[in-house]
């Protein structure tokens, strides 16, 4: 009887096993994720990972990376702990910073607002750092800036803007100033911290536009270590302009 009863309702598409046999791929398992989301309704809650990912009869590793562009885009959440798993989503704004686009989980106008200061302060501190920089000080910004370009032959846009962050923690921590140092610091603390992914705008080439990047602040650390005064120079070349805050589109 109950083999009848499937027959004659199939479900909803979501859940229909016809719908589940070309889910091979992360990116059409997230856009399953999307649908889903869409259906249910923020804050309404989907399922375990388990759960979903069983339902769908994909693999840990397809399920796991098509969570992170689901995550990525803003349609789902994970709790976890008792009654947790993934949750539907209001897509959040997003900034675009140069030729990344920044998804947030909240609050983009603040975010967008720290990447304002923070360019307004870049020079400040590579001044300082031109005058107070010690070897080790240019050896921590070269590992960064190799993290940075690792990243950017990968065109892992996300990878590459955290690689990116460190290295300007790194010029803030060496600033003798307390108050200028703490400010810095606390701008990147919330930037990276309401960041959910980055991914490069539309049109854009990663992997060419992330290398023309990097080579930026590589040849800021080279006029670092060399007490160049270009050093400010290829910082406000650094610095693309104030972000925008646009609807989320990566949904």
């Amino acid at each position: 009887m109950a083999r009848e009863n499937d027959e004659a309702d199939p479900g909803p598409p979501a859940y229909r096993r016809a719908d589940w046999e070309p889910l091979r791929r992360p990116a059409a398992v997230a856009e399953q994720l999307r649908c889903l989301a869409a259906e249910a309704g923020p804050g309404e809650r989907l399922g375990t990972k388990d759960d979903l990912r069983a339902l769908w009869g994909v693999s840990v590793g397809t399920f796991n990376e098509a969570l992170r562009m689901a995550q990525s885009r803003g349609v789902v959440t994970v709790r976890r702990g008792p009654g947790g798993g993934l949750f539907a989503q209001t897509p959040s704004a997003v900034i675009r910073l140069g030729n990344a686009v920044l998804s947030l989980d909240q609050n983009a106008e603040a975010v967008a607002e720290a990447v304002r200061l923070r360019n307004v302060l870049d020079p400040l501190l590579v001044q300082d750092m031109l005058a107070y920089a010690t070897d080790a000080d240019v050896e921590a910004l070269q590992e960064a800036a190799d993290r940075m370009h690792d990243a950017a032959d990968r065109a892992d846009v996300d990878g590459f803007l955290r690689a990116n962050w460190q290295l300007h923690a790194r010029i803030a921590e060496t600033n003798p100033g307390e108050i200028l140092r703490s400010l810095y610091l606390g701008l990147l603390e919330i930037i990276e911290t309401h960041t959910r992914a980055a991914v490069a705008a539309k049109g854009v080439a990663p992997r060419e536009d992330l290398l023309a990047r990097h080579q930026i602040h590589a040849d800021l650390v080279s006029a670092i270590a060399a007490r160049d005064p270009r050093a400010l120079e290829l910082i406000d070349e650094h610095n693309t302009g104030d972000p925008v805050v646009e609807p989320n589109e990566l949904a």
